[in-house]
């Protein structure tokens, strides 16, 4: 070889190892592995559903689909539904977590300045899906910005046997809370007690005593949204009449009790109505030889749904409402967005809906007249959860205040101490005085 094709060979391979080297210092700079190395990872927090086939449609089938489709890596992780409010705490605290987390109910409101705004996202899969309920935008928006993605309504019915109300002469579920607590008082001597939640857990508890104290006419605040106006006549009447409802026709052990608990106490045939989502019944549908009636019957076929009973102010119901939120945290907003659209997309979300089967309301109108509701009439009545429900911070609206009152459960435990013993006066005082410490914040 000629020195001058040797010089040629030397100063290519030297400007190669530097271009190399430069490239290595760029990598150490930047602490970054090249583009084609990455893999972006979205980490979804979600409850634990309560309706199995769905969790595992995710992770067999609609994570994978995703992973591909986007090209990123999905960490789907669940949790009991209790537990989701204090790792959006620790993650907000630590500035690292999941990406995307559900939220329930007006967690949205109380961590708004840790959440990036979905507003575009919303309001394209509103406009494509005939609107979003003003429940779930109430929940989810403040009007300027949408700090969480809607995801669905968990309607609350009561789950009732319907031969046991036949055996005392009730022959449709009551429709006031007077014949609700005298089929109760019937049923309890006959060792059939309605049971009810008033523990610190997320769904039944508040589900039931919000609407309560609604019927009754009592309220947290006025439309203000400041004015603190709980301890009236009509709230106390509620606590009172609560008082001997519990005793009469209750199980009383329902006071510690979380969002499983009744599921399984009904299940166990030792209660015969309570407040829920469709879960009991869909499980029965999903195993007919191990839940069966006395006469060896399939339990599915003794179950109906009935809304809450009506007060002397009416009839009210209070449905958890789930969203998903982008923390600002997040290194992987872009790919979280995607991840969320993919989601939203009608073929995932009916997926998603249709696995189900009811325990879910989706939170546009477009799929009140889904076919899927006419399937099974027993499910029928929980289409429209989305369009009644009322919002906590009655008759304010529901944001952070509203929503640090239902988190440290004050409207549930005003009843939870009034059964246990203390007078109903007494009661809604430390509830009026608890609310206060909010409000004047």
């Amino acid at each position: 070889m000629s020195k001058t094709k040797r010089r040629s060979v030397l100063k290519l391979a030297g400007g190669a190892a530097a271009a190399s080297m430069g490239g290595m210092a760029g990598i150490l700079a930047t602490g970054r592995a090249p583009a084609y190395a990455q893999q972006k990872t979205v980490h979804w927090l979600k409850w634990v559903d309560f309706v199995p086939a769905t969790d595992q449609m995710f992770n067999k089938e609609m994570m994978p689909a995703a992973e591909k489709a986007l090209g990123i890596k999905i960490k789907l992780e669940t949790v009991n539904g209790n537990d989701l409010q204090p790792r959006i705490t620790s993650g907000i605290q630590s500035g690292a977590g999941p990406d995307l987390i559900m939220s329930f109910n007006s967690y949205t409101h109380l961590y708004a300045n840790s959440v990036v705004d979905l507003s575009a996202l919303a309001e394209e899969v509103g406009n494509r899906e005939g609107g979003i309920y003003k429940y779930a935008r109430a929940i989810c928006s403040d009007g300027k910005v949408f700090m969480g993605m809607p995801w669905a309504v968990i309607g609350g019915m009561i789950a009732y046997r319907k031969s046991w109300l036949d055996e005392v002469g009730v022959t449709k579920f009551p429709d006031t809370w007077e014949t609700y607590r005298d089929a109760a008082k019937k049923l309890k001597a006959k060792g059939h007690p309605f049971g009810q939640t008033l523990g610190h857990t997320f769904g039944d508890a508040p589900g039931f005593t919000y609407p309560y104290l609604w019927s009754w006419g009592g309220k947290e605040v006025e439309a203000d949204g400041k004015t603190v106006v709980l301890n009236t006549k009509e709230t106390i009447e509620s606590v009172k009449f609560m008082q001997g409802l519990w005793k009469d026709g209750m199980d009383e052990g329902g006071l510690a009790w979380d969002d499983t608990n009744n599921n399984r106490a009904f299940l166990s045939q030792t209660i015969s109505a309570t407040l829920n989502g469709a879960s009991i019944y869909i499980e029965t549908l999903r195993k007919p030889d191990q839940y069966k009636t006395a006469d060896g019957k399939p339990m599915n076929t003794d179950i109906l749904h009935a809304p809450l009973p009506k007060g002397p102010a009416g009839q009210f119901g209070f449905h958890l409402l789930q969203s998903n939120m982008l923390m600002k945290y997040s290194k992987n907003q872009d790919a979280a967005k995607e991840f969320l659209k993919y989601l939203h997309t009608e073929a995932n979300y009916r997926k998603f809906f249709e696995s189900q089967k009811g325990f879910a309301t989706p939170c546009t109108v477009k799929w009140e007249s889904d076919k899927l509701w006419d399937v099974d009439p027993v499910m029928t009545p929980y289409k429209v959860a989305a369009k009644l429900g009322q919002a906590p911070g009655f008759a304010g609206p529901p944001n952070a205040k509203a929503q640090e009152g239902l988190s440290k459960y004050i409207i549930t435990d005003m009843y939870a101490k009034a059964v246990q013993g203390m007078p109903a006066e007494e009661s809604v005082k430390w509830a009026e005085s608890e609310l206060k410490k909010i409000y004047s914040a």
